[in-house]
């Protein structure tokens, strides 16, 4: 087992501080994470070095060795680092940012060059983003889901439809007469005999929308796995087949007319798109700058 750094930076804290609520507001990461970055350093060290009570962590004999064995490295350390930090960066901060692809390639890609910070971005499982923003890994997540975490704060800014998109040379004729007159038996089985495109990742949005409004699973599968939507908007491009996405990813296409929107559903279907922060934070105004920038995409493009 190797020791981390952060372990005694953070042993630090609770140690000056007296509580690990004050541990977590001097460090901007969540109180569970101070915890377990104290757990860890027990476990490695081997003792234990606090004394908990509901007030106050108390530190052990052993805990107030370890403080004055390491305080001095740390400060040293610590001014190395604001040292480094003004030469090399110009005090530039780094964010870190989760989202999912398709969302920092509609929104964010092209503002980035003009940023006057450092961006990290994260793609990947929402439940891990929300993870990692209580732990401190990301700044800012932009999410359809919340999460319970009393360190974090949701604000939310826009709304997707998930629509049911077609190719411009997809024949609609039979599957527009089943919409006009409601027949949505037939127009379950014209769907499924017609090709259809999904992504990699999953297939969230096509069983969502398949639910709600044939009250059924889809029990059929997809024709052509791609990677993203982006690419599946590609794909049907002047072609042929449908898909389920986001509307706010296809808006582009549809107005240059190389996809036509089908059908919104029996009820539209929608999500809530959310910011996702820590409370307390010390980059408020970069991520104040960043959610303008969404913001105004939205605004632009949805009215």
């Amino acid at each position: 087992m190797q020791s981390n750094f952060e372990w005694f930076r953070t042993f630090k804290a609770i140690y000056e501080t007296g509580t690990l609520s004050a541990a977590a507001q001097q460090l901007f990461i969540s109180q569970p994470g101070v915890s377990l970055h104290l757990n860890s350093l027990e476990a490695y060290t081997g003792y234990k070095l606090f004394d908990r009570s509901a007030r106050k962590m108390v530190p052990t004999e052993k805990g107030k060795i370890l403080y004055n064995f390491i305080l001095e490295p740390i400060q040293k350390l610590a001014a190395a680092e604001q040292h480094f930090h003004k030469r090399a960066d110009k005090d530039r901060a780094t964010i870190s940012i989760g989202m999912c692809f398709e969302t920092f390639q509609y929104t964010l890609e092209e503002h980035v060059s003009d940023l006057d910070f450092n961006l990290i971005i994260k793609f990947g499982d929402y439940k891990l983003m929300h993870q990692d923003l209580d732990n401190g890994l990301l700044d800012l997540v932009i999410t359809p889901q919340k999460s319970a975490q009393k360190n974090l704060c949701y604000h939310p800014f826009s709304k997707e439809k998930i629509v049911l998109i077609a190719g411009n040379n997809t024949d609609l004729d039979s599957i527009e007469k089943n919409l006009n007159h409601k027949d949505y038996k037939a127009l379950k089985n014209d769907l499924k005999n017609n090709l259809w495109y999904s992504t990699a990742a999953d297939m969230e949005h096509l069983k969502h929308f398949w639910k709600e409004n044939f009250k059924e699973h889809p029990d059929f599968k997809p024709n052509y796995i791609v990677p993203n939507i982006s690419s599946i908007i590609r794909c049907l491009s002047d072609g042929n087949g449908f898909s389920i996405v986001p509307d706010f990813l296809c808006q582009e296409a549809l107005n240059s007319g190389k996809i036509k929107l089908v059908w919104q559903g029996e009820k539209p279907l929608e999500n809530t798109l959310y910011f996702g922060s820590r409370k307390n934070t010390i980059y408020e105004k970069e991520i104040e700058q960043l959610q303008q920038i969404f913001v105004d995409k939205w605004c632009k493009d949805l009215g």
